[in-house]
Formats: structure tokens, sequence, C-alpha cells
């Protein structure tokens, strides 16, 4: 272990700059002079897994939504920012870049645009351009947008709401170049009254930087309220090729809107014509959202990749009256007052929500309305009794906050007291039980392990480790494990809770965000966890969703994450049974506590991770197994009350090195290839840094 300067690490901070986190890895230095075993007990099942453990999470983070899933080619399309002199250079830092929308510019003199704010469209003010032929020499004067990203395979369809007076002429231009041929113009009608104009250009060129030109000639004045411009094979405003990805995804549950940006965030301002429906700042994550992809538009994607809604209500700055309408707008009939409002926003049906955060990371001082837990948990209650009033039937899952999570995540830190005890104030989760009782069907928890850094008991700060490949890879099944060990604690005190009616929902985890090989095996090593301990983890979300692609804004691809999904989802079994071995995790390094499990994750199969499960059926049997080292090992496989016939299936997930990658326009790094294999021996060569899942069926 070495140390350096100690750091004060925040969930948000790893959220917002994971980039800046990324460390160096060591090699790993294993002997293989002794097999590995490993034995099945498929009569020794655990409670089926939930497919809601392959669910994800997305939040609009800055730009994140806007620019992966849905189509709208143009920033700041209702003027949050008003127009300025020239175009801004975008940011290289990539924390910096989520935040980053390209802002309107004048064409022509800047002097000739000014904001009105007596007669604006939407939001606080709306450009309008003053025209002057005879001082301007009839040269177009108006407002564009650069650095636009257009492909050629299809046209682009928009609209723009518009006034103009009668001597002035308007037209809209979509450029890729300076010369004549390198743009398509259309002239759009005009009146003196707000009116919204559609029309369509096709540029049948691939480029990243176009600009879109609102310009008009003659003299007089014209307004532009909002402008908007899509690629017409857009479906419902989202990509048609992200939306298609997400859907082979087959994500069994998308959480959303947030995550932290939630607490801040009013519903109502995402509801009805988008053109109307005002920008706002977000100040949880500092940054501009036009609100386009609102509620409706949330709840659609859910529909059009068949993927369980889970909503997450602001209790931050919100209050119990709003998350009431919110449920009633989304759930409520269309006699229902605010099922009425959704109706008349085009959707007559119901959306019938079942799964219901009631609030996000409470415990923690960056949500806006963070108060002390005794007083949240009233408002919690609160919140619960107003919207099963609305629908009884809802699933509530409320912000758990166990002492791991508020030891490590630093929700409340005291200097001197780092690490938040069972049943203290500190502990959110035991307030909760305490507290809110029948208020909920779950708890949600959180786990973002930082990489290459550990938690000081002693001092509450983050030390610098060097760790081998397979232990870095091990970090995320770890912070599992440490919530294993608060929920064992927690039944101590709650005996309810060995009812096993309350679940948990591990609704947000991740570990970095960068693609790669090896973050996909720590992935497929938190699934083992999960699996570990089917008899109240329920569901798992995955941040971001939109990790499992790679993108830019015209084109996808499933990343190496997606990829390990899809492999575990498609293949591995439903009722996990159990795996013993000869080679136990190696004893915990560190002082218990934090980070630091009582027992380290994985099966006793070290330096491998075996898991197996059979299918719903009962007629395979399917065993994962995840070398996350850069060594081939041995494994001798032992199958307990199971005839299987001569052969089975195998599935391996592997690539060009631990940093390998699936990125859009290369060819993938990072692979699933499908053979069969000889089921009659009964050691297995496991390929380094790779994850293979062996089908045995049923004689």
């Amino acid at each position: 272990m070495t140390t350096a300067t100690p750091a004060r690490l925040s969930r948000r901070t790893l959220l917002i700059g994971s980039a800046a986190l990324a460390g160096h890895w060591s090699l790993p230095a294993f002997s293989t002079t002794a097999d590995i075993r490993a034995a099945i007990a498929t009569n020794a099942t655990r409670p089926a897994l939930s497919p809601l453990l392959y669910g994800g999470f997305i939040e609009h983070i800055g730009n994140l939504i806007n620019h992966s899933l849905w189509s709208e080619v143009l920033d700041d399309r209702k003027f949050y920012f008003g127009v300025i002199e020239k175009p801004e250079p975008k940011p290289t830092d990539p924390r910096a870049a989520m935040r980053f929308i390209q802002k309107w510019v004048a064409v022509g003199p800047v002097s000739s645009v000014e904001l009105d704010t007596r007669r604006a469209y939407v939001g606080k003010h709306s450009p309008v351009v003053t025209v002057n032929a005879a001082v301007n020499d009839a040269q177009p004067m108006g407002i564009a947008q650069h650095g636009l990203a257009i492909k050629s395979s299809t046209p682009y369809v928009g609209r723009v709401v518009i006034w103009a007076d009668r001597g002035v002429k308007v037209s809209v231009t979509l450029r890729w170049g300076d010369a004549p041929a390198q743009a398509v113009t259309q002239k759009i009608p005009t009146s003196k009254k707000w009116r919204t104009r559609t029309f369509q250009l096709n540029p049948a060129v691939d480029t990243e930087s176009a600009r879109l030109e609102i310009v008009g000639t003659g003299k007089g004045r014209f307004g532009v309220g909002a402008v908007s411009l899509m690629p017409s094979d857009n479906i419902e405003g989202f990509r048609a090729d992200t939306l298609a990805l997400m859907k082979e995804m087959n994500c069994p549950i998308l959480r959303m809107p947030g995550g932290n940006f939630v607490s801040a965030y009013d519903w109502k301002d995402t509801i009805g014509d988008p053109d109307r429906r005002p920008p706002i700042y977000d100040p949880v994550w500092k940054a501009v959202q036009p609100n386009d992809v609102g509620v409706d538009e949330l709840l659609r994607l859910c529909e059009l990749i068949d993927s369980e809604p889970f909503w997450c209500v602001n209790t931050g700055f919100g209050e119990p009256r709003s998350g009431a309408e919110l449920l009633e707008y989304v759930n409520g009939t269309e006699q229902s007052e605010w099922g009425k409002r959704r109706a008349a926003n085009g959707r007559k049906t119901p959306y019938r929500v079942k799964y219901w955060a009631v609030g996000n990371e409470m415990y923690g001082h960056w949500q806006m309305g963070h108060m002390a837990r005794d007083h949240y948990t009233i408002k919690h209650n609160l919140f619960v009794d107003a919207m099963r009033a609305v629908d009884p039937s809802i699933y509530v899952v409320a912000p758990g906050g166990f002492v791991d999570e508020m030891t490590t995540g630093q929700g409340i830190f005291i200097e001197g007291q780092p690490q938040v005890k069972i049943g203290s104030e500190r502990d959110w989760a035991y307030g909760m039980f305490k507290d809110s009782w029948g208020k909920f069907d779950a708890v949600g928890t959180h786990a973002y392990p930082p990489q290459n850094k550990r938690f000081d008991l002693q001092t509450g700060k983050l030390f610098d480790v060097e760790m081998s490949l397979n232990e870095w890879a091990r970090q995320p099944a770890n912070r599992v494990r440490t919530m294993v060990d608060a929920w064992e604690e927690y039944k101590k005190h709650f005996p309810k809770l060995n009812e096993g009616h309350i679940k948990v929902f591990f609704d947000e985890w991740a570990y970095g965000f960068e693609d790669s090989l090896k973050s996909a095996l720590a992935i497929a090593l938190a699934f083992h966890e999960f699996f570990r301990h089917t008899d109240f983890i329920a569901m798992a979300g995955f941040t971001m969703a939109t990790n499992w692609l790679d993108f830019n804004r015209t084109a996808s691809t499933i990343s190496a994450k997606g990829r390990v999904f899809q492999l575990y989802q498609r293949h591995f079994g439903s009722i996990p049974v159990a795996v013993d071995g000869n080679a136990p995790t190696p004893k915990p390094q560190y002082p218990v506590g934090g980070d630091q499990p009582k027992v380290n994750a994985g099966s006793a199969t070290y330096p491998l991770d075996v898991s197996a499960s059979l299918t719903e059926d009962r007629q395979s049997l399917v065993i994962a197994v995840v070398n996350a080292t850069e060594h081939e090992q041995v494994l001798d496989l032992t199958v307990e009350d199971f005839s299987h016939a001569a052969t089975g299936e195998v599935w391996k997930l592997t690539g060009l090195g631990p940093e390998a990658k699936n990125a859009v326009g290369k060819e993938p790094q990072v692979v699933t290839l499908a053979s069969e294999f000889d089921a009659t021996i009964g050691k297995f060569k496991i390929a380094p840094l790779s994850v293979e899942l062996y089908r045995f069926s049923r004689a």
C-alpha cells in the first residue's frame, strides 16, 4: 500500500469527473501450479434472481440524455443564453464538455439583435433581429448556431416559432461550408403574430461542423421564439440508432430522471407543448436543461424499448402535493384532474407506473433540500401517504443510506468520527426503518467505489493504493458485500426484516465511466455478488444506462459494458445454486468497515470467481466463470446431482487487452464468441481477461 495526499471524494464528484480519477493498475503474479477446484451443488438453491438486476439508470446530467438518446440537433433552442457575437470553443475537459452547449451567434453585427422580455415566447426573453437594407447593403441578418453534427442518410425536419414585419423576408439555411453548393435553404412564411412554421432540409452530407442560419432580408424586424432540427428518421423525438440499441439491450427496468438532478426538478415544467416548456438552469449539475425530454417523453422511451419505468420523485425542493399530482398525471384516469391534463397533452391511457423512488440520496448534503434525518422521515411519510391516496398499488423505494454508504459516500462527515455506526444519528437507513416502517417496500442503496483508492477509517479520507487487476476488478463486488454486512446488522435491530418482505434496490451503481474490457470484468463480478444475495437484493440500476453504448451525435454501437450485460441476461439462468471450492478469497487486508467487508467478495475459487444457476425450467445448468487476471487459469469442475449431456454450449467474452473497448466507427475490440464444448471433461482452461458461461443441458 502506498499513501498519498488524503482526499475527500463525493459521489457527485465521481459522476461528473470520473475521467480524472482513472489510475494505473499493476500486473498480477498468480501461481498456477495447482488447479482450482469448484463444486456445484445443484440441489442447494437460493431464491430466484430478479430480472430487474440487469436494470439501468439515467439522469439529466448536463447534456447526457439530450446528446445521446434525444435526436435534437440544436442546443439552447429556446434561447436561454440569448445570442452572442461569435461561437465559443468546445472544452476538452470531459467534465466541462458534459455541461457545454452550443449558443446562438449573430449573423451580422450583434448589435442588430436584442432580447425582448416583454413579448417573449418562452422563458425570460426571445431574440428580435432588426434588418435594415439601407444600412447593411441588403446583407442577410439574423442568428446562427455552429458546430452541428448531421448525417447524410436522412433529410432533416425542423420548425421555427417566428413573427416578422411585412418588409422582412425570412429563410432558414443549413450550411456545411462556404461554397454556394454547400448549403440548402428554405423560405419561411411569416406574420405579425407568433406562428410555428415547419421546414425540411436535405444536406446529404456527413459532418460535425454544420451551421443553421435563420436570417432576414429587407427592412424591419423579426423575432424567433423556438427552433428545432431533427433527422427525419427520429422516433417520437428519439434517435433511431440509440433507441434501437437500447431496445436490443432489453433493459428490464429504467430508473429516471435522477439522481441528484431530481432534487431541484419541477416536473410541471416538462409537460405540454415542448416549445412552451421553459428552459431552466439546473443548480445541481450547473447546466441548462431545455426540458424537452420530460415526463411523457421518458415514459414513452420505456414503452418504446419495452422497459419497466422506475420514476424518482423530488423530495428535496419538492413537496408531498407535487408528488401526488405527478402520480395522478402518470397513473390517474382521464377523469382525474391531472389525468385530464395528461390526456390534453396527447396521452389518454394512464402509464400505470408501478415503481416509485420517493427521493434520491436525501442523506447527502449535495441534495437540494437536504435536512436532518429525523425531519426527513416525516417528509417521506407525508409523501407516501399523499401518493398512496392517489394510487395505493405503487411500489415505494425509500432512500436507504446504509452505514457503508454513509461512511464512504461522505453524506454526513464529522471530523474525527469518520465511521458511521449502526443505529447512530447518522445512520440514515436505521432512521428509515425506525420512523418510516410501512411507508416503503424497498430501500435503495448506491455505490460508486473510486478506482485505485481506499477509504481510511481513521481519517475519513481516501488514499491511493496499488492494485492488481484482479483486486481492481473486485472493488464493486466488495461494495455489494459491505452493504450485505450492514443488512445483516439491521436484521438484528429490526427482526421483521427477516420475514423477507422488504427488499434492497441497488438502484445506482458503477465503477468508473470509461468503457473497457477490465470494466466489463468488474461488472460480471458485481453480478455474481448480486446473485449470491437474491433473498433480498431485488433490483440494480447501472449508472448510466447510456454507458451500455458508445456514441457520438450521429452514430452509436454497443460498448464492452453493454456486451457483458447482454451475456448474462441472455444466457445465465435464474435459480442460483451453491458453489464451493478449494481456494477462498484472501482475508481482508484493511480494517473491516467502510469499503472493506468482513469477507472479501467472490467464490472459493480464487483468483477465479464462479457463479452457477439453473434455468427456470431446471433443464439447464449455467456456470459463469470470471478470470480477471492476465493468465490462463485451470478450473477443475464437479457438478453434483445433475446428469447432463455430453456436449454443452459456451459463450466467451474477451478482448484484445484490459483497455480494449468498443468504439463508434471501429472494429469491436470486445466480443462474445459462442461454441460447443465437451461436457465430459472435468477440467477447463479459462482464458485470461474473460467471462465464460458454460451451459450444461440435462440428459
